[in-house]
């Protein structure tokens, strides 16, 4: 069985929150304390970053199986980015476990297409992908530095998203370019309506990585869906805005 690394903290309804990729659990450092005081939180590492290892083959639906098999009964699951995406195959193949779902700064289509035109340029990210087995640093740095574009304290939280980064072992240059690989390949457009959960979408609204479009675009294609739009702030609206992320997950779950 792969080894995952989980930290499980607080009381309360479960909360599993998935990281982006490159980044690692300690993402969540700034909402984890006041999560907890809600929530039963699990923090989970994806393979192959933060402090767990990497597995094969590393493909979305191979990440979904084996978060699977630690998913507790009945729990939220948050992802960001990357992470929303495996959140979204989660509920959908366990629709009796995963109750509710928060989507943060994700997409059903990272790539932009003929039919969508809400992604990144697919020379954008294969450009990653051939910079990252160059470059690794210079690559990373520039990621996080998109992340932060239209933020308008973005000198201050990408130290931030920097400081937490670098708290924990580079992630396996492997996993690195499978994650990319997903990020350019993954389509989930056509089973957006099949998620009958409760889902609370949260964007911010100069996102440069997951077009704010693309969140009102899955708005109108789930059956029970809250959208809350984060003014002034990138792809990380946990970090640009603590207190008032805490708050929309708190509500989700008291009123969905």
């Amino acid at each position: 069985m792969t080894y995952l690394h989980v930290e499980s903290m607080g009381d309360g309804p479960d909360l599993v929150l998935l990281h982006g990729w490159a980044m690692h659990s300690g993402i969540w450092s700034g909402v984890r304390e006041q999560l907890s005081q809600q929530f039963r939180l699990h923090l989970i590492d994806l393979p192959g970053h933060g402090l767990s290892p990497a597995s094969e083959p590393g493909t979305l639906n191979h990440l979904v199986e084996i978060i699977t098999k630690i998913l507790p009964e009945h729990c939220i699951v948050g992802g960001w980015s990357l992470g929303g995406q495996i959140a979204m195959e989660l509920a959908l193949r366990e629709p009796e476990r995963v109750k509710q779902l928060i989507l943060i700064s994700t997409t059903p289509c990272f790539a932009k297409r003929d039919d969508w035109k809400w992604g990144m340029e697919h020379k954008l990210l294969q450009l990653f992908l051939e910079n990252l087995k160059l470059n690794y640093a210079t690559t990373i740095n520039r990621f996080l530095t998109l992340q932060m574009s239209g933020d308008r304290d973005a000198s201050k939280i990408l130290l931030q998203l920097r400081k937490h980064f670098f708290q924990r072992a580079e992630p396996d240059p492997d996993a690195l370019l499978k994650g990319l690989r997903i990020l350019q390949e993954s389509d989930l457009r056509d089973r957006m309506e099949a998620i009958k959960q409760p889902v609370l979408l949260l964007h911010g609204e100069n996102d440069v990585i997951t077009h704010p479009a693309a969140a009102d675009w899955m708005h109108q294609q789930l059956a029970q869906s809250q959208r809350v739009l984060f003014s002034h702030c990138g792809h990380a609206p946990f970090l640009s805005y603590p207190e008032q992320f805490v708050t929309c997950l708190n509500e989700f779950r008291t009123h969905a």
